[in-house]
């Protein structure tokens, strides 16, 4: 599955909209948005996961030594 993001309209109520029938030879840089493939937006996305839960760690820590807890 190819998730598909595209530039939002007032009027337009779906800002996202997923399906694989656009065909192999379509332009992933066309029609104003750029397809990514889920895998690719896994591993992008890793860093931000990771700071997030040293970050909750570090709160927790902090927590503790502040409350005693």
């Amino acid at each position: 599955m190819t998730l598909h993001a595209r530039r939002s309209h007032p009027d337009d109520k779906n800002v996202t909209e997923a399906d694989d029938e656009d065909g192999p030879d379509r332009d992933p840089f066309g029609d104003e948005r750029i397809e990514v493939p889920e895998d690719e937006m896994r591993k992008a996305a890793a860093p931000a996961v990771l700071a997030g839960r040293i970050k909750r760690k570090l709160n927790e820590v902090a927590t503790a030594l502040t409350y005693g807890r």
